[in-house]
């Protein structure tokens, strides 16, 4: 009795802080979009769409599998058919984020190394080619896996009722092997594109002078957190193996474990995100601070002059509530 009243509030306390992270990170995400929203350069430009494809597929993910664990905890079943419909969307989603990551790397690349192509290559016409063919190569995975599940199970299991779970679609070993090289198939071919991006921009950061090398750098350092970014999520698709693992050593741990899988290897890789472009970006910062509903101080980008009858007078850039009258220094 005392085990398990102890695995209970071990499972409460997790399920408070799960559910605390997702409530942060879906304001900020869904404060980015706003912002996303609010001008016609962002959703015309290449990188600033891509950027919102991550935001909506992170958000989507958040809340879909936020509801599988209350769900879960609450111990609700549903219909095994319905669950198929949530997996397909959580599957997708999933692999959405790595492959617009990638995207988003490639885009850096053509930026940098053949800016004369940029703008051929990177048009609006072309970014929504580009999230055809991200949401075509995201669907593969999926498909495979579901293949396999319907090749394997009877029609009448599709009307039965049990808790949702993502593992429940992977019962047999040959399946299980079949799901992990997709996985490493991804894997390698995503990370051989940062890798290949990171070198040609590596040296064109060293044969660039002055203003341009402070450019490429910047552009080399958001590749560089594309990677980290792209490793947590690659990460994550392995964590169903590393758990089922677990599983068989100790329950307690197993739960550990997951929750703390979950909060690193998937609510993480969807909160920098928002570091990446919308705190490192300067046109995006912009706007951030003006849809802010808490408000900025008007202190870093104000534009002064000195009136002859009304002394200095400042105007700040980006709050609506300027200009603002200062005292003369």
């Amino acid at each position: 009795m005392g085990g398990g009243e102890s695995l209970q509030f071990q499972l409460n306390d997790w399920v408070t802080i799960v559910q605390l992270l997702v409530l942060i990170f879906l304001c900020i995400n869904f404060l980015l979009i706003a912002t996303f929203f609010s001008k016609v350069y962002f959703y015309t430009t290449m990188r600033y769409i891509l950027f919102a494809v991550t935001l909506l597929s992170d958000s989507s993910i958040l809340i879909m599998s936020n509801n599988l664990l209350i769900l879960s905890y609450f111990r609700f079943t549903m219909q095994i058919g319905l669950c198929v419909i949530i997996y397909i969307h959580l599957v997708l989603c999933t692999f959405v984020t790595p492959v617009t990551l990638t995207a988003m790397t490639l885009e850096r690349y053509v930026a940098i190394c053949m800016p004369l192509r940029h703008g051929e290559l990177c048009s609006t016409r072309n970014s929504i080619n580009c999230i055809l063919i991200i949401h075509s190569l995201s669907s593969v995975p999926c498909i495979v896996v579901l293949s396999m599940f319907f090749a394997s199970v009877p029609h009448s299991l599709y009307t039965q009722y049990s808790i949702c779970s993502m593992g429940m679609f992977v019962f047999l070993r040959w399946q299980n092997n079949v799901k992990l090289a997709v996985y490493q198939c991804y894997f390698l071919i995503m990370t051989v594109t940062i890798i290949f991006s990171y070198s040609k921009i590596m040296k064109v950061v060293k044969a660039a002078t002055g203003e341009d090398k402070k450019s490429t750098w910047k552009g080399l350092r958001t590749v560089a957190l594309h990677g980290f970014q792209l490793l947590l999520c690659l990460i994550q698709l392995w964590c169903p193996f590393i758990e089922t693992a677990v599983l068989q050593i100790n329950l307690k741990l197993f739960i550990d474990v997951r929750y703390f899988n979950y909060i690193m290897f998937n609510l993480t890789p969807r909160c920098l995100s928002p570091l990446i472009y919308g705190l490192r970006d300067d046109k995006f910062l912009l706007a951030l601070k003006r849809n802010a509903p808490f408000g900025f101080p008007c202190v870093k980008s104000i534009y002064c002059f000195r009136d002859f009858h009304r002394g200095t007078v400042c105007y700040c850039n980006y709050n609506d509530k300027c200009p603002r009258r200062l005292p003369p220094p």
